[in-house]
């Protein structure tokens, strides 16, 4: 009898988790999908923006001003949304930040430009870029949590493995994206096709699964239950400051500002290099070629945090950072020395550098979340995730500074080795957490 009248809660608690993950997947899609449409998509259409008096290094300085807001608000919003989140539940949290990253999303896929707004118009651009920001850090801050409260303990490694395989499929996906509009739509002038609204198409798609995801989040996930049976804390950011928390909030910015770190010149830098050094590479081609590396990335990420359940965490990153800082570096630096000759051997060596930086990432929303207790953990999660990204975000400037040392088209390796290195020592010093019960750690 008892093992019958078992099954019912046994499966019932198998669909809360599975709901709670398919909505973390979806709201990291969307996060990371967000993240890369200043890079993808708009940067064909600045001129639609920036008065033509703009010279190239003036647009590209707003290119990168919009790409820094985006990151930049999302400090912002782990620090506001991590307190509502650990105060006032997960679920309801992340319904708010999803449909305010929707609505700012959407406005700006309206957006006039220049020729009608003057300067206003890029202004407002980046304002909406660091207002998204802010709702989008403030979602993964809940729902991530969420999503790894309601996971069995021995399956946590898995599921945060695949939460995190939407960050390849959103950037293959809006990669084709832009392949196919450019195609259709090619760039051109401010009064171009593309310019004028072909940017807008991914904009506008990207605010509406925003909102379906806020729609999904209300009908059908859940609250977390470890979360309603915790003692909530007053100023859960000050108990992350304070208390034990503290060490945990340092090891955890210490590990993701190296992940960041290590994740510019992959995102950022190479794309670009490429396509002004690859003999033979077309925009087009090199972007068909991402869109190809990241699908077969996407398979990486469960098994990768399959593996790190039986291996444990800490070892799994230790040799990840050390892969990143040394394997991936070199790579790197084979890259920028056989472009210019052979640009698809550049390709495929591109590809091995990416999944030297981005699998480990699987492990990533497990490991953060196993180290906080209950009644501070999306706040501590958010803004160990979130604050590590500040330092990061300033990579142009390095790479200037560095560039008075050696060749600009090299300063990306040392990103990448110091990257390395913070997420070694970042692994080094945290514990081992991938037994941690969640369930007996209500605090």
């Amino acid at each position: 009898m008892s093992q019958v009248a078992a099954a019912p809660v046994t499966q019932r608690d198998g669909s809360v988790a599975k709901r709670a993950l398919f909505g973390a997947w979806v709201g990291f899609y969307v996060d990371l999908f967000d993240i890369f449409l200043p890079v993808l998509v708009l940067g064909p259409a600045l001129g639609y923006f920036v008065p033509g008096s703009f010279g190239p290094t003036a647009t590209a300085i707003v290119g990168a001003s919009v790409f820094a807001a985006t990151l930049l608000g999302r400090p912002l919003g782990a620090l506001i949304f991590g307190h509502l989140a650990d105060t006032m539940g997960r679920r309801r949290t992340t319904i708010v930040a999803v449909g305010g990253a929707g609505v700012a999303t959407l406005i700006l896929g309206l957006l006039p430009g220049y020729q009608q707004w003057g300067i206003a118009a890029v202004v407002c651009m980046i304002a909406l870029r660091f207002l998204a920001g802010i709702f989008l850090g403030g979602e993964y801050t809940a729902a991530n949590p969420l999503a790894m409260e309601a996971a069995p303990k021995e399956k946590r490694g898995l599921y945060s493995g695949l939460i995190c395989t939407a960050y390849p499929l959103s950037y293959a996906t809006i990669s084709l994206i832009t392949v196919i509009l450019l195609s259709v739509l090619p760039s051109g002038p401010p009064d171009s096709a593309y310019s004028q609204w072909g940017w807008r198409i991914p904009f506008i798609l990207g605010g509406l699964l925003t909102f379906t995801l806020a729609i999904y989040y209300r009908r059908y996930v859940d609250e977390s239950e470890i979360f309603a049976k915790s003692q909530t804390k007053k100023s859960p950011i000050l108990s992350v400051f304070s208390e034990g928390n503290l060490r945990s909030f340092l090891r955890a910015f210490v590990l993701m500002s190296g992940f960041w770190f290590a994740l510019q010149p992959v995102a950022a830098v190479l794309p670009g290099l490429l396509a002004e050094r690859g003999a033979g590479l077309s925009p087009r081609a090199i972007s068909v070629a991402l869109a190809i590396i990241y699908l077969v990335l996407a398979f990486a990420h469960p098994a990768a945090g399959a593996v790190s359940q039986r291996t444990g965490r800490r070892p799994f990153l230790i040799v990840a950072g050390g892969i990143i800082a040394v394997g991936g570096a070199f790579l790197y630096y084979l890259l920028v020395r056989v472009a210019p000759d052979n640009g698809w051997l550049a390709v495929v060596l591109m590809g091995l550098v990416t999944a030297s930086v981005i699998a480990p990432w699987a492990l990533l929303t497990a490991y953060l979340n196993e180290q906080f207790h209950t009644g501070v953990r999306a706040s501590g999660y958010g803004l160990g995730y979130s604050l590590a990204l500040i330092p990061p975000s300033f990579y142009a400037f390095y790479q200037a500074g560095l560039a008075t040392l050696m060749p600009f088209e090299y300063t990306g390796l040392v990103l990448m080795a110091l990257g390395g290195l913070l997420v070694v020592l970042g692994a080094t010093w945290g514990p081992e957490t991938k037994d941690v019960d969640f369930a007996k750690d209500v605090g």
